[in-house]
């Protein structure tokens, strides 16, 4: 099987999974308003920029899609779509640096920020709503994701022999080198 049609299944299935953590995971959610966090919804997210940019440009636009299918309200759903930007700058930072550790910590406060701008038109100019409820729930919700992320790549990268940036194969070297070209 070529890398694009690897990337293309790996794609699908954490696609599958965004979609699915917020239908059927509701019982993990924490409901703070206008914040909500559903408990593992990062993880499809922070798993797919391990692979590429565009995978997980298209795991975010299914995360997008499960929190609207889910019925959850227009606020949740567009802090969802924040996943699409996250997702697509922590995989060019792992290209450029291979460490899913950076990536994780500068791209927290871009999801809480991007999170915080998103409901404004919801709320209003609420500052604790916004910068405390949002922005900082938003962040604190991305690091416990990510320390999940972490242990599971981790438990991948030893079943499979390998490190965490090569659990899926060699995409992000490939895509480098023909970024440099």
């Amino acid at each position: 099987m070529n890398n694009k049609t690897k990337q293309m299944v790996y794609a699908a299935l954490l696609t599958a999974l965004a979609i699915i953590i917020p239908i059927q995971f509701g019982f993990l959610k924490i409901i703070i308003p206008p914040f909500t966090a559903t408990l593992a919804a990062h993880v499809p997210m922070m798993i797919s920029m391990l692979i590429s940019p565009m995978v997980a440009v298209v795991v975010g636009i299914g995360s997008t899609l499960g929190f609207l299918i889910s019925g959850m309200p227009m606020p949740v759903v567009f802090r969802a779509a924040t996943h699409i930007l996250v997702g697509y700058i922590g995989a060019k930072i792992i290209i450029k640096d291979k460490n899913y550790l950076k990536a994780a910590a500068l791209t927290a406060p871009i999801h809480g920020l991007a999170e915080m701008i998103v409901v404004i038109p919801f709320i209003g100019f609420n500052v604790y709503k916004l910068l405390i409820v949002t922005a900082v729930g938003g962040i604190l919700h991305h690091i416990v994701d990510s320390g999940i992320s972490y242990i599971l790549i981790k438990a991948m990268a030893k079943a499979r022999k390998t490190d965490i940036y090569h659990v899926f194969g060699e995409f992000t070297h490939k895509e480098k080198v023909q970024t440099e070209v």
